[in-house]
């Protein structure tokens, strides 16, 4: 058997490879959801995506004779390090063939690049971020991935923990499904936060998004600046984020919560495009859109991508008046079934317990791991 090669990617037909080897990996798996292949491509462009204004990275591949076998991408994240006074590694965009010396290679590889950069350890999976798809999935393999979550083979676990990568935090997911109803003492709570003077909830103003996602980014920083490995998100990275999701995004899924006139939190929900995503098949074109106009009925769930309280007003019952809002929408909206929650952090107790006696019930499980250097 041939051994393994380790090729630094710049471009050309690698980084084709680089792209294209999920259809390899995934040929056996129905419930992996096919990226884009354009906004992989975008996303990897340190000239076009924002999150590489301020980080750096580099691009491996591993080949056994002329088959690719797994990919892996080395990232610095200048932005975090100088946040949390750390000197952190990323890898991310993880692939590989059951192959262990595969897999060996190319995390022995984005070591000694982080090494040389000067970093102390390793995080991952993020891909490139927190921001974006972060984590292993562990547990809900029988579950397809929500938009904007991970899918990977079980085997994953194996070759990671066999490359000495110990587990370092769990995210969570909650699913709620069926019929939308909060239990009556949530219910009881919800509506006293409700009555209180000053507290009110309105949604984005479609007319004035540059100015709603500059307060929902001001809003999402403050109120998860705490929160274990958080770094801000850029003015830059908003705008991007705000242009990815203009075509899918519904002004009636995002609201704000006020109190005395000062904008207290925010809930943004997202249909899951994922069931159409998948038809797509990693491209868009002509057949893409007749495949949405086709397809679109079966966007039949949501995702809670963001809640965030500023710290200042998380004593107000706020949490369980935004569950019943939350769950209003879903009533309202006929063609929703199922809502995802997530992710969370797993010692976030307080949140986590809330959203479980919300009705949801805990089904997925990913995992971040840490390697000192």
């Amino acid at each position: 058997m041939a051994g393994i090669e380790i090729i630094t990617v710049e471009g050309g037909s690698a980084l084709k490879d680089f792209i294209d080897l999920p259809w390899k990996i995934y040929a056996e798996y129905p419930n992996w959801v096919p990226p884009l292949k354009k906004e992989v491509r975008r996303m990897l462009n340190p000239h076009r995506h924002p999150f590489w204004e301020f980080s750096e990275r580099i691009l491996f591949l591993a080949r056994r004779g002329s088959e690719t076998v797994g990919r892996i991408v080395g990232i610095v994240d200048r932005n975090y390090n100088q946040c949390h006074n750390e000197k952190m590694g990323v890898w991310g965009f993880f692939e590989c063939a059951d192959d262990q010396e595969a897999a060996r290679v190319l995390f022995s590889s984005v070591e000694t690049w982080a090494l040389q950069k000067g970093m102390t350890f390793l995080r991952g999976p993020l891909s490139p971020s927190m921001h974006y798809e972060s984590g292993l999935l562990i547990e809900g393999f029988n579950y397809p991935p929500a938009v904007g979550m991970t899918y990977n083979p079980l085997y994953y676990l194996r070759l990671i923990e066999a490359c000495g990568l110990t587990k370092e935090k769990d995210l969570l997911a909650f699913l709620i499904d069926g019929e939308y109803r909060l239990p009556d003492w949530m219910e009881r709570l919800a509506e006293r936060t409700a009555q209180k003077k000053g507290v009110c909830i309105r949604h984005v103003d479609p007319k004035k998004m540059d100015a709603e996602f500059d307060l929902i980014r001001e809003i999402y920083n403050d109120s998860w600046s705490g929160n274990w490995g958080f770094v801000p998100l850029t003015t830059n990275e908003m705008r991007d984020i705000q242009k990815s999701v203009k075509p899918f995004a519904d002004p009636g899924l995002v609201f704000f919560m006020y109190y005395n006139n000062e904008p207290a939190a925010v809930c943004v929900i997202f249909p899951d495009m994922n069931p159409l995503i998948k038809r797509l098949n990693g491209r868009i074109g002509i057949l893409g859109l007749l495949k949405f106009l086709i397809y679109r009925h079966e966007i039949r769930g949501l995702r809670c991508l963001m809640f965030g309280i500023r710290e200042k007003f998380r004593q107000l019952g706020i949490p369980m008046l935004a569950f019943r809002h939350i769950y209003e929408i879903g009533r309202g909206k006929n063609n929703y079934q199922n809502l995802e929650m997530g992710w969370t952090l797993e010692d976030n107790e307080s949140i986590n317990f809330l959203v479980e006696e919300a009705g949801a019930k805990r089904y997925k499980r990913y995992r971040i791991f840490r390697k000192s250097l």
